[in-house]
């Protein structure tokens, strides 16, 4: 029998309180760390040259923490915004502790704020803290993010059927 795969949550699932343990970590790769930084023209010798970064108080590379900011936020998507219709901000962007190359972030997000859209009536405004951290609990990075979340029923739908998923015969034959 067909069943559906997750397709997120859409505005009318999401409540103040709710927190969401998002499932995917993700470890931070040396060529991670050079190809975002390089990709970003970040040409900081703490991220991109090994021998800089080991005769700086950390002794080795930085990830870049815009790098980190990406990860955490595209771990939080499978939860918080697989249905969303746009960002509007990310606020409040703490980094208390360093992410290295061979870290593996894990994040969760807790909803904040809830309140329907006044210029889009398809869709919602939800407000999150997402929390990002490493394999040791230590917390690397902390921010709000605000976004439109479709509601029920508005957003785009996923992705078509293949032919004959439904029963229905596929398309003609040669």
């Amino acid at each position: 029998m067909l069943k559906p795969g997750w397709s997120g949550r859409f505005f009318e699932d999401f409540a103040v309180g709710d927190v969401y343990r998002h499932p995917a970590g993700r470890t931070v790769t040396t060529a991670d760390n050079m190809w975002f930084s390089l990709v970003t023209m970040n040409q900081a010798p703490l991220h991109v040259d090994h021998h800089y970064a080991g005769r700086t108080g950390f002794g080795r590379p930085l990830v870049d923490s815009t790098l980190t900011l990406a990860i955490v936020t595209g771990q939080s998507v499978t939860d918080v915004s697989q249905n969303v219709f746009a960002n509007l901000g990310w606020d409040e962007v703490r980094l208390p502790n360093p992410v290295f190359e061979g870290d593996t972030l894990y994040a969760q997000s807790e909803v904040l704020e809830l309140r329907p859209s006044r210029s889009r009536p398809d869709v919602g405004v939800v407000t999150v803290r997402t929390t990002g951290y490493k394999q040791d609990g230590t917390v690397v990075i902390t921010f709000r993010r605000t976004l439109l979340v479709y509601r029920r029923g508005h957003g785009p739908g996923g992705p078509p059927a293949p032919a004959g998923a439904d029963g229905a015969a596929g398309p003609p034959g040669p």
